[in-house]
């Protein structure tokens, strides 16, 4: 079979636009230039890779699976230039939990990049789900979550441990203990993360197995304010140590420890194959593990 990289790169783009004459225009070709490409393509896979229609592309389930393949190809290209540049330039696609975006990593990929004028990351926040299915598909390098590490067919790097809280208001009638179970606040309202952040999943699936169905009370888009509403009194929160500790000092919150098997959770950096990954990609999991086992991710 002989396929090259512009064609790889070309069907990639289309695959991405869903449309092929804009897939052509980011690869700098010409619509039918782009067309006997693709048929060429075609020809020598021996499948049938898109189907065309009013509005735009779909791919087939031999596209899908050669997107898939194509994406791993043309980032190990991406690797081989930054290997070849001794890891002083490259650009690293982190997919991440709330937690992780929020915070620890600003600071800690601050430092890193200090240090490496060349290399560039793009960071995005994800739900655990797509986090994993990314990593497996080589849309993302690098994925960073907590709890349960299951990755079938890629390597988890533990890196540091999560603790959630449960922060609530001063005066508050749980104040009386150091110590409570979830089970026990579900009859209190409930502040929680927006729509989409690992947290909010990750609660909802715990409350749902205590019997929760209830809507939650406020939604907010970070802890910072989870832990303002919560000290206005509209209800309690379920916040990372790190930042319920934080927010404390300067709010009118209580915390108390969580008993749950789960509210203690190892974090985990995931990726495909570590020796194919660029030096500065290495790097910044060598900082992950450096800097979260010595107490500070």
């Amino acid at each position: 079979m002989n396929i090259d990289l512009v064609d790889l790169r070309l069907f990639k783009n289309i695959a991405d636009c869903g449309n092929l004459t804009r897939g052509a225009e980011k690869s700098c070709l010409s619509p039918p230039s782009a067309s006997a490409r693709i048929k060429s393509l075609e020809q020598e896979t021996g499948q049938q890779l898109l189907v065309r229609g009013n509005k735009g592309i779909s791919l087939t389930s031999s596209g899908e699976r050669l997107l898939r393949q194509a994406q791993l190809v043309l980032r190990q290209m991406d690797f081989l230039k930054q290997e070849m540049m001794n890891g002083e330039a490259g650009h690293i696609r982190i997919f991440a939990n709330t937690t992780a975006v929020t915070e620890f990593l600003p600071e800690l990929l601050a430092r890193f990049l200090s240090c490496r004028k060349g290399v560039t990351v793009d960071l995005q926040e994800r739900l655990t789900k797509d986090i994993l299915r990314a990593v497996a598909d080589g849309t993302a390098d690098l994925g960073i979550m907590s709890g349960e590490a299951e990755p079938a067919g890629l390597e988890a790097i533990k890196f540091s441990t999560d603790r959630l809280m449960l922060a609530v208001p001063e005066n508050h009638v749980l104040t009386r203990r150091d110590r409570v179970a979830l089970y026990e606040t579900l009859g209190f309202e409930h502040i929680a993360l927006h729509e989409g952040s690992t947290l909010l999943d990750f609660l909802r699936r715990q409350m749902h197995r205590n019997g929760f169905d209830q809507i939650l009370r406020v939604q907010v888009r970070s802890f910072e304010a989870m832990c303002r509403m919560v000290e206005a009194g509209a209800g309690v929160g379920v916040v990372p140590e790190s930042a319920a500790r934080r927010h404390a000092q300067t709010m009118g919150i209580e915390l108390l420890e969580l008993v749950d098997e789960w509210a203690v959770r190892d974090r985990f950096v995931v990726i495909r194959d570590r020796e194919a990954l660029p030096g500065s990609a290495n790097a910044l999991i060598d900082l992950l593990v450096q800097e979260g086992l010595g107490g500070k991710a």
